[in-house]
């Protein structure tokens, strides 16, 4: 039966009365979304880019399949926004990665038809192949769908899900959204693959039509298509051509206009027929309705809130640690034709734009590949070279064994810049940098620096570049300096504020300039607290550790896992720490409330200190 009711996205039944539209609705229901997407995430912030580039593929998926009995998984979350909007999450939309809101991620626990978390990339095809076996093995003939980003497709865990999944026969279909772009522009030569498969729209056509001329001829022509194919030869690649995906098992459909409702159920369609794997190639414009967007998505994929009209920025920062890590980069390899630049498609958001159109032959994008990341960093380092890999901490978990294997045993000497340390705010769980120093210092033959100002990045970022006897990791959080915590001549080491106290403040990074507030706030109270503010906070210091003894308690408060934190290091050689850590995952919300939450403000610092001197005089 036809949907009869006038089309408003915040009345309807989602996704039941998406198989109800005419196609004509379908349109006027993206516009709608649209409109949606650009108004919250204007307010919120977000991923914006990537939505818009995924409306119509959304709609259809959601017309063709039955979520949640068909499970669709998202790869990476930040492209399905219209899949939260479309599975009744519609009037919720407003509080989108706001505190107690809906994540800007896929998530399980929060709607059904979340298949699976999604936060970092290239996971989703290792995943659904997973669900789908689990769906075979339990006799459940629904379909399980996987929505790739062609950015993903440069990670190594994508092809590894391909090689299983293509021999699988299970009924997994890939949708893989090409639209030339990641974060940064993609890079690589799957990149350039699938750009030749983009300009092939005649592909499927041709092939039909091949194989009916070859039906119609006489005597020759069954032959003929049963020798083409059967066999892996020229003749073959000739007439009917074999992609890679092909060889890998899988029925290849596309490439299909991404913005074609008409088209995209049209293949879905052939896909979901086939009861077996198949990929399905779909091209897509990033940015696609909004026109800012379009013409610089890699600006929109995440961004802050703006102003709709015209695109700009509520909030630009004319500097952050990430700029002042990439200009002080610059400036050393000016002088040090050794050093070389490596990001895994973050170019700009590691602050490396500079370093690239400088040195052009010494920077490297990976795409999407961290792993690869550390390992090729670990073979320049070899030659000589000294590699700088500027990676997000949440990021970098992902090449804990290649920086073992590839760098630690063989002392390589290469520098980590780990960016996004700590508290991100928004992203929630699957972004926050609070496990970097966890299974750094469980890695032998590294050293930690964790500035808290942008003197103290430069400093360290030299000091990183000397250390050529060592892993050196050097972390520092999102966005800008503190004030409070500018120091004009920095150290390598620490600072130990001292005024005789009892009690002392152990912090390091960000958390140095609430502990100098906090220590205010307990001399207006009555109460004197010196603080140790640490630089290089691993490894462990003995002379630290003599200061730290020298009180009767030590606070230490890390913006990290508990388990591998620093003040668990000390707490084995000194015993008169009291630790204050994070030991859960950390939710979605602005940056400076999650710390509140966490106690790292100034106020809750100084409160815990307050309460927990007061108990030990009782």
């Amino acid at each position: 039966m036809a949907y009869k009711n006038k089309l408003d996205l915040m009345k309807m039944n989602l996704p039941s009365d998406l198989k109800k539209l005419s196609l004509q609705q379908c349109d006027d229901l993206c516009k709608q979304i649209r409109k949606l997407l650009i108004t919250t995430v204007s307010q919120n912030g977000g991923h914006l880019a990537s939505n818009l580039g995924t409306v119509e593929l959304t709609v259809a998926v959601h017309r063709i399949f039955d979520s949640p009995k068909d499970k669709i998984v998202w790869d990476v979350g930040h492209q399905a926004y219209t899949h939260k909007i479309l599975t009744g999450r519609a009037d919720r939309f407003s509080t989108l990665r706001k505190e107690d809101g809906i994540s800007g991620f896929c998530r399980p626990d929060e709607s059904v038809h979340d298949a699976f978390i999604s936060g970092h990339s290239s996971n989703s095809v290792s995943a659904a192949l997973g669900i789908a076996t689990a769906m075979k093995l339990n006799g459940d003939d629904h379909h399980t769908i996987a929505i790739v980003g062609d950015g993903a497709s440069s990670g190594g865990l994508f092809y590894e899900g391909l090689n299983n999944a293509g021999k699988s026969n299970t009924n997994i279909i890939i949708v893989l959204n090409y639209n030339e772009m990641s974060i940064s522009k993609n890079v690589g030569g799957m990149a350039k693959y699938l750009s030749t498969l983009r300009t092939r729209e005649g592909y499927h056509k041709t092939k039909s039509a091949v194989e009916k001329v070859l039906d119609k001829t006489p005597v020759i022509g069954s032959p003929v298509k049963k020798v083409i194919k059967g066999s892996k030869d020229a003749f073959k690649n000739a007439l009917l051509h074999s992609t890679l995906f092909e060889d890998l098992g899988f029925e290849y459909i596309g490439p299909i206009n991404g913005h074609n409702i008409g088209e995209l159920e049209n293949g879905l369609n052939a896909a979901k027929a086939l009861n077996r794997p198949v990929l399905v190639q779909v091209n897509t414009v990033k940015g696609k309705g909004y026109t800012p967007a379009e013409q610089n998505p890699g600006e929109y994929h995440g961004i802050g809130s703006f102003e709709i009209a015209t695109g700009n920025p509520d909030y630009v920062s004319v500097d952050s640690f990430s700029s002042v890590m990439g200009n002080e980069l610059c400036k050393i390899a000016k002088t040090n034709d050794k050093v070389c630049a490596i990001t895994a498609a973050m170019k700009y958001g590691t602050g490396l734009q500079n370093f690239a159109k400088q040195f052009p032959g010494r920077f490297f994008d990976v795409g999407i590949a961290e792993e690869h990341a550390v390992t090729f960093s670990g073979g320049l380092a070899q030659m000589g070279y000294i590699p700088v890999f500027a990676v997000y901490s949440t990021f970098l978990q992902r090449s804990y064994d290649q920086i073992i294997h590839d760098l630690a045993i063989s002392n390589s000497h290469a520098v980590l810049c780990v960016d996004r340390a700590g508290i991100v705010g928004s992203d929630g769980e699957t972004h926050q940098g609070i496990f970097d120093v966890s299974f750094l210092t469980s890695i032998p033959n590294t050293k930690i620096y964790s500035p808290s100002n942008y003197a103290e990045v430069r400093l360290c970022l030299n000091k990183a570049i000397k250390d050529d006897d060592c892993i050196v990791a050097l972390r520092y959080p999102r966005g800008n300096e503190d004030p409070i915590a500018k120091i004009d001549q920095p150290t390598d080491s620490f600072y130990h504020y001292q005024r005789d106290s009892e009690f002392l403040i152990v912090t390091y990074g960000r958390l140095s300039a609430n502990a100098l507030k906090a220590i205010e706030i307990l001399k207006n109270k009555g109460i004197q607290c010196d603080l140790l503010r640490l630089v290089e906070i691993y490894p462990i210091s003995e002379k630290v550790a003599e200061i730290i003894s020298g009180y009767d308690v030590a606070f230490f408060f890390e913006e990290v896992y508990d388990s591998g934190s620093i003040s668990e290091k000390y707490s084995s050689v000194c015993d008169n720490v009291a630790s204050f850590t994070i030991d859960y995952f950390v939710k979605h919300g602005e940056c400076s409330d999650i710390l509140q939450e966490l106690g790292f403000s100034p106020e809750q610092m100084s409160r815990q200190i307050e309460a927990f001197i007061n108990d030990e005089q009782d």
